[in-house]
């Protein structure tokens, strides 16, 4: 019998805030970036992703920085601290019982952020499988750039065919959960497209297709 594939997307959804957002800001407390120049760039960046508007080789170029600066192992080695203080208090309180209700599906988070910052946050959630934005790494090293597809607007759908297409498994109806314009793609994909927390144009485009609208923000 084959199985459902349930597909979250991560910031703004099963967050009440943006991870890759907050990890740079993270890394400004930590003494890591130089505060006001990393600020007002990252703040830059966010603003085009709201927008849809977002240069990913650009973007990772920039958000890939301190890896390459200060190497994988010393912000390897923060990202429990930076799950505990930061990620923890903005998980969704109704994120626990929407995974529940798909536990019997294979549970996919699918995110634009990269691998490196949401790793530990899908170990958390217990999903089966991250699809993200992978960074490059070349002996051990960061190199700034992308590799392979970004999983950005309909980057995750060729993403998450790649994977489909090297999966022994089979799936009957899929199921999408997105808070973002950016990911209007992957919810026309999906066989089930839901609105979690969205932003304006796609609330507009949810309420127009009666696509069901969620808010996660209580248990």
């Amino acid at each position: 019998m084959a199985r459902n594939l349930a597909l979250f997307d991560l910031d703004n959804t099963l967050l009440l805030g943006d991870s890759d957002y907050s990890w740079g800001e993270f890394l400004v407390q930590e003494g890591l970036v130089d505060a006001q120049q990393y600020f007002e760039k990252n703040r830059a960046f966010h603003e085009d992703y709201k927008a849809g508007q977002l240069d990913m080789a650009a973007f990772f170029a920039f958000s890939l920085q301190p890896l390459i600066d200060h190497g994988l192992d010393t912000l390897r080695a923060l990202r429990p601290k930076f799950m505990e203080t930061v990620v923890k208090p903005m998980i969704a309180p109704g994120a626990a019982a929407l995974l529940k209700a798909h536990a019997a599906d294979m549970r996919v988070i699918i995110t634009a952020t990269s691998s490196f910052i949401t790793q530990p946050i899908a170990e958390h959630f217990g999903v089966d499988l991250l699809i993200a934005t992978d960074p490059e790494i070349v002996n051990g090293c960061a190199t700034g750039r992308i590799a392979g597809t970004p999983c950005y607007q309909a980057g995750k759908i060729t993403k998450l065919q790649t994977w489909l297409a090297s999966s022994a498994q089979s799936f009957d109806q899929s199921w999408f959960y997105s808070d973002s314009i950016n990911d209007l793609p992957l919810l026309e994909w999906s066989d089930h497209p839901h609105a979690v927390h969205p932003d304006d144009r796609l609330r507009r485009i949810a309420e127009a297709r009666d696509w069901p609208i969620l808010s996660l923000e209580s248990a």
